[in-house]
């Protein structure tokens, strides 16, 4: 560990050494051959598609069969075409002819086929369990059969990106050979990555030819960034306001969310199969939860813990096509809050200043990542936001794994989710198996509901679904919006704020999914240099 922070540390300082001349040359050599990124951190498990790679951002290196554009729209990528069958469990898809992997070698159906049945058993973090089989008709077509009808399927024809058959083994991930528009040259572990363009490429061809991805603290990263050494910089919003010479902001709109989700059964002493504890005799009560999420004031989270750099957030989809315009509320309603609790019985018969009912005090913890300081403040807020309210909330940093592996399913737990699939959706709101992980840790339960996320996976088309999606969130009697069971408090939504190189024009960011991954290279092959 010594030898490694050892080496980290003298790679910057080179970095920073040479900055006495970084910006001059720059200034003297307008179009630098290569363009440094500090985006995030390295992705430890490697970067193979087939165990999650590029499920929330851009693959890179790899191809996938369609993509989203900027307006999020479905358009092709590797496919020519694309079909669903009348009985929506086949997907036929035609690739194009002309399209080799970075070592030359062609990309057939059958490398498509053995992705998707490798991913399906792969136990990564893609659900593909609903695939029968995918199979190669020919080189160029391959049918991917379902178990049962499910449009959201469409949404693995988006991300996973098409590993060659005969590369892929263990350590590939370390070593990734792709269709995508760069190669890996280089990974030096817990440092840099160094890509270049992959002169095979069938797409646009990108302009810039070398990208280096530094892997540093923040810290670090801002100091690099100062010394003229970075050109695309991801900043937390708390740094989003600082001036960094010859660099400019660049702000994108995500809808990368944070919020509660609240544990909504009892603690009748119930354990999953694992063990793990079942329930909370406060936050069960719909009172509380609806009274949580109507003292809760989004501006001031936004304004306060983000800088301004987000919006508020009222569901798990906002401003997606599948949102519900409806089941937004006015917040910031202590009165309103204040009511629903008296009218559930829930009094401050002690004169504490927490609200009690059948000898239970209305209080709980809220746990957070503890090296996560925007959910800390979020956490923070919060509590000083339903104090006034009579609920005594209590904010503890915890280690991440304890918080998914042992606390998800009977304590508060401030969570971030958000993606370009309605899938999500699904995940988070569908009635739980017994052991649920932290997709519905809180193990929320309506069968309604459940019947209109079903009906919409099995929609015959994706805009059928759509409205199958909006009545899953209200339907004007129920759903899990806060007009209904409200298992959530959702709190804002996050803006994804970079410096870029005052000289590099990005194009028009997509709006961006939760943080994992790069998600704002999916336009790579579109960046250039602009200075003269």
């Amino acid at each position: 560990m010594q030898t490694i922070r050892l080496t980290i540390c003298m790679g910057l300082c080179v970095l920073l050494l040479a900055a006495g001349c970084g910006r001059q040359q720059q200034e003297s050599h307008p179009l630098p051959a290569s363009l440094t990124l500090a985006v995030g951190g390295e992705n430890p498990e490697g970067y193979d598609p087939t165990l999650g790679w590029g499920s929330y951002g851009n693959p890179l290196f790899h191809s996938t069969l369609l993509r989203r554009d900027a307006d999020l729209n479905i358009v092709p990528d590797l496919a020519a075409t694309w079909h669903l069958a009348t009985d929506r469990l086949t997907w036929t898809v035609t690739i194009r002819p002309d399209v080799v992997f970075a070592d030359g070698s062609p990309l057939t159906a059958r490398d498509v086929a053995y992705t998707f049945n490798t991913a399906a058993v792969a136990g990564g973090v893609l659900d593909l369990a609903n695939l029968e089989k995918a199979e190669a008709l020919n080189d160029i077509t391959v049918q991917l059969r379902l178990k049962q009808p499910d449009i959201t399927f469409i949404h693995y024809l988006i991300t996973l990106g098409i590993v060659p058959e005969r590369l892929h083994g263990p350590g590939y991930g370390r070593r990734p050979v792709g269709s995508g528009p760069y190669k890996l040259v280089r990974w030096d572990e817990g440092q840099q990555m160094v890509v270049e363009a992959n002169p095979y490429y069938y797409g646009v061809q990108p302009a810039i030819k070398r990208l280096i991805f530094l892997f540093a603290g923040e810290d670090a990263a801002l100091a690099a960034a100062r010394a003229g050494k970075i050109d695309v910089l991801s900043v937390p919003s708390s740094l989003a306001t600082r001036e960094i010479p010859g660099m400019k902001l660049h702000v994108v709109k995500s809808v990368d969310n944070r919020g509660l989700m609240f544990p909504c059964v009892p603690d009748t002493g119930d354990k999953t199969p694992h063990g793990l504890v079942v329930g909370n005799d406060v936050t069960a009560d719909v009172a509380i939860r609806r009274a949580v999420n109507f003292a809760i004031n989004r501006q001031a989270l936004v304004d306060g813990v983000l800088n301004g750099f987000g919006r508020p957030a009222f569901g798990p989809v906002d401003d997606l096509p599948w949102d519900n315009q409806a089941i937004r509320f006015k917040d910031n309603d202590a009165e309103k809050a204040g009511i629903i609790l008296t009218q559930a019985g829930w009094l401050d018969v002690d004169g504490d200043g927490v609200r009690e009912k059948d000898g239970i005090k209305a209080e709980f913890t809220i746990v957070y990542n503890a090296t996560d300081s925007l959910r800390q403040g979020l956490a923070l807020a919060v509590a000083d936001m339903l104090r006034p309210v009579g609920i005594r909330a209590m904010p503890r940093g915890e280690n991440w794994d304890r918080i998914k592996n042992e606390l998800v399913h009977s304590t508060v737990v401030v969570f971030g989710f958000g993606g370009h699939s309605p899938l999500e959706m699904y995940k988070l709101f569908h009635s739980p198996g017994p052991e649920p992980s932290y997709w519905n840790g809180g193990f929320y339960t309506n069968g309604v509901v459940d019947g209109y996320l079903d009906q919409a996976r099995a929609a015959s088309s994706f805009a059928d679904a759509i409205p199958l999606w909006q009545k899953a969130q209200w339907d004007g009697q129920t759903g899990f919006a806060v007009a209904g069971d409200a298992p959530w408090a959702w709190l804002v939504n996050l803006d994804h704020t970079y410096y870029i190189n005052q000289c590099l024009d990005v194009g028009r960011s997509q709006m961006e999914p939760h943080g994992h991954g790069w998600p704002i290279t999916a336009n790579i092959n579109e960046w250039q240099w602009t200075c003269e």
